[in-house]
């Protein structure tokens, strides 16, 4: 038997987590010198109301090492395999923190980096669970899952730019000309790394652009997952959700509210697109 670990980025709602029998490593926030479990001890609007009142940035850091090895240990002492699969290593260190605790438990641990972030990794989640119900190995899912992520995009539009400047992302004349214009900038988290790929004046522009290119990229391809998830946007999250409406049925798109964790890193307002098309 195979057993799906994942962490708290996933943006999985609790019903699917339920649904798909997976357990959940939840990510650390410190803030104003108090420690929170991601989506655990604080919910993302309380989150997000508390970060905007204090100067400083929150921190957020990987799954405590006690409890993930506990997780471990407990779910594979009846011999089960585990696959371990996690955000990407180039917003966090959980990846390569579950490699080192996977080295001191005794139970068959495989750590999957998913290159992503939020319901794009998710899919892939749901991806090696749906496998893994099938009796396939993990050898075999493994393998999937990198063709997952190869045909996965995410697209990500900031309201602000004060947490990306806080974080080290741009700098503060970068930030100070965005404010002065209202510039709404557009990245993309291809192969793992933030990378803006477009400007917008404001959220109306942004989603065009935003479907714009969903529309070229699914052109001749099956959509397989679609999710929209957004920090306190849910608004803008509908409007982006209606724009597509004409590329793919809206009852397949999810719309999520985001975790703490990477509200910190896009600051509220922030609303993200990812679908996987092949």
């Amino acid at each position: 038997m195979i057993k799906i670990v994942t962490d708290s980025t996933a943006d999985l709602s609790k019903e699917m987590i339920e649904e798909l029998g997976i357990s959940v490593a939840p990510l650390q926030i410190l803030m104003s010198g108090e420690t929170f479990l991601d989506g655990v001890d604080i919910s993302n609007d309380e989150f997000i109301t508390q970060m905007e009142a204090i100067e400083e940035l929150p921190k957020s850091s990987q799954p405590r090492v006690g409890s993930l090895l506990e997780l471990y240990d407990d779910l594979g002492k009846d011999g089960s395999e585990i696959l371990s699969i996690h955000v990407t290593d180039s917003l966090s260190g959980t990846f390569d923190s579950a490699c080192s605790v996977a080295a001191m438990t005794d139970s068959n641990v495989t750590v999957h980096n998913s290159k992503y972030v939020s319901q794009a990794l998710g899919f892939q989640v749901r991806e090696a669970v749906a496998m893994a119900r099938k009796g396939f190995t993990i050898e075999q899912i493994t393998a999937r899952l990198e063709e997952v992520r190869a045909n996965t995009s995410l697209y990500i539009v900031v309201d602000k730019l004060d947490n990306l400047v806080k974080g080290g992302r741009i700098g503060k004349g970068s930030a100070f000309l965005g404010s002065l214009f209202n510039i709404k900038p557009i990245a993309s988290l291809a192969g793992g790394e933030y990378t803006p790929v477009a400007k917008a004046r404001n959220y109306k522009q942004a989603l065009k652009i935003i479907v714009s290119k969903f529309a070229e990229d699914v052109k001749g391809k099956t959509i397989k997952y679609v999710g929209i998830s957004h920090a306190n946007a849910l608004s803008q999250a509908q409007h982006l959700c209606e724009a597509m409406k004409e590329f793919v049925d809206q009852e397949n798109i999810i719309i999520l509210t985001t975790t703490p964790v990477i509200s910190t890193h896009t600051g509220a307002g922030a609303l993200a697109l990812m679908y996987v098309a092949e």
